[in-house]
């Protein structure tokens, strides 16, 4: 990784939800990844062939990573925790590295997913080919994270929105993190 004005997680922040067991968050993550799947039914089931790939996104600002298998039938995502050495132990098709604001910011279009790939700021490892499937069905969903956690809340989601919208500047200025897509209310 190069020095770039990417900023990285605080560490303060990361070392807490690095002590917490991961299954909260893999109860959350499942419920989002299949809310995902309601509302984008072509995001997965585009990929093809790669749907059957693991994908290893691993933010290397964070004491743990993710691991999407993305089936069209039944998509998973799981939180994976870094181990003694600092590596992640999990059986993947592909790696995405990088810091979470980049790989957030590339999922919101705020971030160019080339250009950080050439400065060094996120490494792709593995099945390219698939990497550059899952990349260009997430881009076509323009998915905007806020709306999609929203959206999961059911009758609360109204609501949900604006608290995220209040609260989304304090957090992106906090986290150096683009908790939303450009243009997108904040």
């Amino acid at each position: 990784m190069t020095d770039t004005l990417i900023p990285r997680f605080p560490r303060l922040i990361d070392r807490i939800l690095g002590r917490l067991p991961t299954l909260p968050l893999d109860v959350a993550l499942e419920r989002f990844v299949t809310s995902l799947t309601d509302r984008h039914p072509s995001l997965f089931s585009r990929l093809g062939d790669y749907a059957s790939k693991r994908f290893l996104i691993e933010p290397t600002d964070l004491s743990f990573g993710f691991l999407l298998a993305p089936d069209a039938i039944r998509p998973q995502l799981h939180a994976v925790k870094r181990n003694a050495a600092g590596t992640i132990d999990a059986d993947h098709d592909a790696r995405i590295a990088g810091p979470l604001a980049a790989l957030v910011g590339m999922v919101h279009g705020a971030l160019d997913g080339d250009a950080l790939f050439f400065s060094r700021d996120i490494v792709i490892e593995g099945d390219t080919e698939a990497v550059l499937a899952l990349r260009n069905a997430v881009d076509d969903a323009e998915i905007d994270l806020p709306a999609e956690i929203a959206s999961m809340t059911g009758p609360a989601a109204s609501y949900v929105s604006q608290v995220l919208d209040a609260v989304r500047p304090l957090a992106e200025k906090v986290t150096g993190v683009a908790l939303g897509r450009p243009g997108a209310p904040a």
